[in-house]
Formats: structure tokens, sequence, C-alpha cells
């Protein structure tokens, strides 16, 4: 049990991050408006990462019967995704990087309050694809988080919202000084880096027999 918590702080980390439009627009509330604002947008990320963790593992739960035949490709193919989405996210990080082009993002007029933040990044942050896909190639992969029990599920969903919560609030938290530094050309590069290698990580540990 305690294998499919660690697995979701792993696998909250490795989504979250990645300093992009999301975490710029968090910056700009925390920092034009309070903490508290900042810290309901992070909690909303947070939420909707957590509500994607929950649809692949209770997903990857009912199809658990169905799939165990073909497991073995199954666990390569997700293995396949994350690696896919690693590497993706390393060229996104270095072409931005190359670029050297300043992030530019809009910090909302009508984002003043917590319950409004809370509401707009919860919306924004649904409408990622890749969230999902990013998911449910890792519960495939692995065993523990693709258990039909509720128990190691509700572990694995607890162990990326509290990832995602945290990275999120350290954000908001970091005002206008640490703001500078993490969307930086080298902040976004070494943040970009860390994630493409938690993903790769994962997707090795999706190879290895359970």
């Amino acid at each position: 049990m305690s294998g499919a918590f660690l697995a979701g702080l792993v696998a909250g980390y490795g989504v979250a991050i990645p300093v992009g439009a999301i975490a710029i627009l968090i910056l700009g509330l925390s920092a034009r408006t309070s903490f508290r604002v900042g810290a309901a947008a992070a909690l909303a990320v947070a939420t909707a990462d957590g509500l994607y963790a929950a649809v692949a593992a209770l997903g990857g739960a009912g199809l658990a019967d169905v799939i165990a035949p073909a497991a073995g490709p199954l666990r390569v193919a997700a293995a396949v995704v994350l690696l896919g989405l690693a590497g993706h996210g390393l060229w996104r990080t270095w072409s931005a990087h190359r670029s050297q082009l300043p992030p530019t993002t809009r910090t909302g007029q009508g984002m003043g309050t917590p319950a409004r933040a809370y509401a707009a990044l919860l919306g924004l942050t649904l409408l990622n694809p890749t969230t999902v896909l990013y998911f449910t190639a890792l519960v495939l992969g692995r065993r523990d988080t693709a258990d039909p029990g509720a128990v190691p599920v509700a572990l694995f969903v607890a162990g990326v919202f509290l990832a995602s919560a945290s990275w999120q609030l350290l954000i908001a938290g970091g005002g206008t000084v640490v703001g500078r530094a993490l969307t930086g050309p080298r902040g976004r590069l070494v943040t970009g880096l860390v994630s493409s290698a938690l993903i790769a990580a994962l997707a090795v540990v999706a190879l290895l027999p359970g």
C-alpha cells in the first residue's frame, strides 16, 4: 500500500514540476493579489491532477481482469508512452531554453478572489489532455496502482494530490523573488529536465517485473 502512495508522489511531482503557463499564472496571481488567492489557484491545479489520477486509476482497476492476458505488452506500451512524454517534455524544455523567449501570460482581472481563482484554474488545468494520458499510461504500467482494491487507488490519488499541492503552493508562496528564479531561462530548463527525468524513471519502473 505504501508503494501506491509513493508511486502517486513521484507521479504527482513528475506532472507538476514543469514551470509553464499555469505556474506563471499562479505566480502572477499571488504577486498581484495575495497568497490566499495564489494558494487557491495552486490547490485547484492539485485537485485537477488528483481527479485525473483517480479517473485513470479507477479505469485501470475496471480493466484489470480484461487486460490481464496482455499485461506484459501493455506494460511495454505504457513505458513507450511515458518515454514519449518524457522526450516531448525534454524537447519543449530545450527548445524554449534555446529560443530564450520571455514567458508571457495574463493574470486575469476576474480572479481576484480565492473562489474565482480556484474555479478558473481548475477549469484551465482540466483542459490539458496530456495529464490524463500521463496518468493512464502510468496506471497501466504499474500493477499496484491498477489493483482493484479501493485502498491502493486512494493512496495513489492522495500521493498525486499531495505532491502536486506541495509544489504548486511552493510556487504560490515564493513571491516575486522566487518567481523570477523559477520562470527565468535557467529555472525553466532545470525544472523541465527534472520532470523529464522523473517520467523516464517511471517508464523504466513500468518495464520491471512486478
